[in-house]
């Protein structure tokens, strides 16, 4: 059900509630500008199928900062980089809490993982333990072998349809290579396999795509009792089966490290078993872990997924990068060699094209929404207490006001630039900014630069018979990530020497 289709259900609904008379046609007079609301549904008839592109069109006629409202819920949108500014830095101390999605809720996910949990002790200890435990340099270091053979893997599954003359589903050999760096970077084992890992898969998958689908009890947070659309009961059956498989992983873990000889491994678990042991702290007991390393692989997985296959899609729609990049390669790595985690600071240009597929394709083109904890004024305008807050990351990243030829894919903007995707530079914002700016930062951008370039760098790529660069659909799809409307296939080759 997308945006649209759930108008009609919607309006039937509103009408009853009794609740719905107090949101038939009051206008706060201090709030943003923004577009008419219809009585009930606000502004749903607006934001169509791609709300950033919704948002984006409606923020040229009412200015970058809008207000609207979704079904019962109040909305900010932020679409200037200098207002975005004002939000995740001068106010970020107020506006960090989340909006979270009612799919969030089940097995009470949203009072134990970080991306959701309200701005307190509980997501100050778990911040610092990702940071100070997790995603340091040191560990990352000790554990890139891992990452490594998974790309040999998925080099490996390239390999076979080259030699079948097949093409290749770009975003589902990425998938399975990133889900299986990540379970190895956590568990030291891979989750998707020759026996289980279609049903893992599977899993993965359903709780992305319920996250990811328009739920009225967002809109219409009174409707959260009813799971009218499924969602939960569908999210907790995942959830679930997900959370037994964690449960078996650790208990093996906890009995292999009470035996004699026991070898520590160089990954997450080990890490987390320890801090609780030498703490003696029920933070990280099982529960908590489980709910830490699910949010991780969802948000690990469908992001890298995604952002390598705009990547390829946009490099095969510009073939004269491509020829640039892997000059580039050719030079720096040798033509037809795996990418090491070590050569990426000497690939800039490599580096520009991750950051131009940012640009153009955020996987989050919205952000995570946040909720203002308090009432805060922005340029004469109320942001009252409880709004919703989207930062629309998209809409900023093609501002004709800050790049250039904003729709056009031209990674050379960023050679010689400072501009970085830590979330210092707010027109480019793709991970956020601010004490919320994506904890796994540091993973992302080297599985990023790994894959893409070990891709590029191992084998030519063409396009399917029939599709020319210039007749590729390059729609994108909007849900819990900004997907490829039609899958990428690509037919790989020899590289030519």
């Amino acid at each position: 059900m997308d945006f649209v289709l759930a108008i009609p259900l919607s309006v039937v609904l509103g009408l009853v509630l009794f609740q719905a008379l107090r949101f038939l046609t009051t206008r706060n007079a201090k709030l943003p500008p923004g577009p008419a609301r219809l009585p009930v549904i606000g502004n749903l008839l607006d934001l169509g199928h791609k709300p950033h592109k919704s948002m984006a069109r409606l923020a040229k006629i009412h200015g970058p900062l809008m207000s609207i409202k979704i079904g019962q819920v109040t909305t900010i949108v932020i679409s200037s980089a200098t207002l975005a500014k004002e939000v995740l830095q001068k106010y970020d101390s107020v506006l960090s809490d989340r909006q979270v999605p009612d799919a969030i809720r089940v097995l009470d996910h949203h009072e134990f993982g970080i991306g959701f949990l309200p701005v307190g002790p509980l997501w100050r200890n778990l911040k610092k333990i990702c940071n100070s435990h997790i995603f340091t340099t040191q560990k990352l270091d000790a554990n890139q072998e891992l990452r490594c053979k998974k790309v040999q893997e998925l080099l490996a599954d390239v390999q076979e349809h080259r030699v079948a003359g097949k093409a290749v589903y770009i975003s589902q050999a990425v998938f399975k290579a990133i889900f299986n760096a990540m379970s190895n970077t956590f568990f030291s084992l891979d989750l998707i396999d020759s026996s289980s890992g279609t049903s893992h898969k599977e899993v993965m998958r359903g709780m992305m795509d319920e996250i990811g689908k328009p739920n009225l009890a967002n809109f219409f947070p009174i409707l959260r009792y009813f799971d009218l659309q499924g969602i939960r009961r569908r999210m907790e059956s995942h959830v679930a089966k997900l959370f037994d498989l964690f449960d078996r992983i650790i208990n093996e873990r906890l009995q292999s490290r009470k035996m004699e000889g026991h070898v520590p491994k160089n990954d997450m678990l080990e890490t987390l078993l320890s801090i609780r042991e030498e703490n003696n702290s029920d933070m990280m007991d099982n529960k908590g872990i489980k709910h830490l390393f699910m949010e991780l692989i969802i948000a690990g997985t469908d992001t890298t997924t995604s952002t390598i296959e705009w990547a390829m899609a946009e490099l095969l729609r510009n073939p004269w990068t491509l020829r640039k990049a892997r000059e580039e390669l050719d030079q720096t790595v040798g033509r037809g060699n795996m990418v090491q985690e070590s050569d990426i600071a000497r690939l800039p240009y490599l580096q520009a094209i991750i950051k131009e597929s940012l640009r153009l394709h955020p996987s989050a083109p919205l952000l995570l929404p946040r909720e203002a904890r308090e009432e805060v004024e922005l340029c004469g305008f109320t942001i009252p207490k409880g709004a919703q807050i989207l930062v629309n990351a998209w809409a900023i990243g093609r501002d004709p006001s800050i790049w250039d030829d904003p729709e056009s894919f031209v990674p050379e903007r960023f050679l010689g630039s400072n501009i970085g995707v830590n979330g210092q530079n707010f027109e480019f914002i793709p991970f956020g900014s601010g004490r919320r700016v994506c904890l796994g930062l540091p993973l992302a951008t080297r599985m990023l630069h790994l894959m893409l370039g070990s891709l590029i760098n191992s084998f030519d790529w063409r396009l399917e018979d029939g599709v020319t660069p210039e007749k590729m659909d390059m729609e994108d799809r909007f849900g819990l990530t900004l997907e490829k409307a039609e899958p990428l296939r690509a037919i790989p080759s020899q590289p030519q020497s």
